[in-house]
């Protein structure tokens, strides 16, 4: 019985059961996560030729803060450090998340007690990127900075962080899908989830046709032939999470929408109130109940 990329059985349904619903990594972490991916994605960003694959250290961080959060791939190359992103949504607080990351990198590199010696302390330059496929309409290179989540704007802000963010679907991104082979797949492997997802109605139906056309058409082919129940099941996840990523950004949007209303309205019962308009007129005028005006008189101070 053949093996998948967890050393389960591929097959089981025991084995598919628990890599759905414990093992919830990327398609995209998947495919690159061994040296060889992480280099030809490098040669990709960097238009380098390297090939010696000797010369990267993994340092990817499988938990970070009692396992809430983790990093898709990481890596030391001579003296830098590159921290890759997947992201199928648009998540503008990347910076923020990377300078958890970096900092438990850090961390990880330097000796606590080295931090109250004389000498300075050199540390591997960091690099940020993000894959992006998801649908929004975004530019095919973009970028965040950690500066646009403050609260006071500067122009020469004391902490930076800037990260890259790559459009990958397919068609997006020419020349970098040219310098790799796999990233140019993986976006033909996504785009046709998405066709067939929309043409079948299911997500299962969608990613098993999806998976079944690359092998026909050589697209991924050994990778898929040898991982596909695996990589059925991380993309069921992958596009629920996808999914669910969404409904809760709504929800986000919706809740402040509310609450602006709601704070419109305690503005304008006070100003009414102050008026002497009689508070069961200014009820009916907001249409909200004159218990509701109850509660915010306290905030109308």
């Amino acid at each position: 019985m053949s093996e998948n990329m967890n050393g389960m059985s591929a097959g089981n349904t025991a084995d598919k059961t628990y890599a759905n619903t414990k093992y919830k990594d990327t398609f995209f972490r998947y495919l690159f996560k061994e040296k060889a991916g992480m280099l030809e994605l490098y040669n990709a960003l960097f238009d380098d030729c390297l090939t010696d694959e000797s010369e990267i250290e993994d340092c990817t961080i499988e938990d970070v803060f009692t396992r809430q959060m983790k990093n898709d791939l990481a890596f030391i190359m001579d003296t830098n450090l590159y921290l890759y992103e997947h992201q199928s949504t648009v998540n503008p607080n990347m910076p923020l998340r990377d300078l958890f990351y970096i900092s438990a990198e850090y961390s990880e590199l330097v000796d606590i007690k080295s931090l109250y010696t004389p000498s300075l302390i050199k540390l591997p330059t960091p690099n940020f990127i993000v894959f992006y496929n998801g649908e929004a309409d975004t530019e095919d290179v973009s970028e965040y900075r950690l500066s646009d989540s403050f609260m006071t704007p500067v122009d020469d802000p004391a902490l930076e962080l800037r990260v890259r963010v790559f459009k990958v679907n397919y068609g997006r991104n020419v020349k970098l899908m040219e310098q790799c082979g796999s990233l140019r797949e993986y976006a033909q492997y996504v785009a046709l989830v998405r066709r067939y997802k929309k043409e079948t109605g299911s997500l299962d139906d969608g990613v098993r046709l999806a998976i079944e056309q690359c092998i026909r058409e050589g697209i991924l082919e050994e990778f898929l032939r040898k991982n596909r129940s695996e990589v059925e099941m991380t993309s069921i996840f992958e596009y629920n999470k996808e999914e669910e990523d969404r409904k809760l950004y709504q929800a986000g949007v919706e809740q402040g929408i509310e609450q602006g209303i709601e704070q419109t309205k305690k503005k304008m019962a006070c100003s009414l109130l102050k008026d002497n308009i009689p508070l069961e007129k200014v009820a009916k005028l907001l249409e909200v109940k004159v218990s509701d005006i109850e509660k915010w008189k306290p905030d109308m101070k």
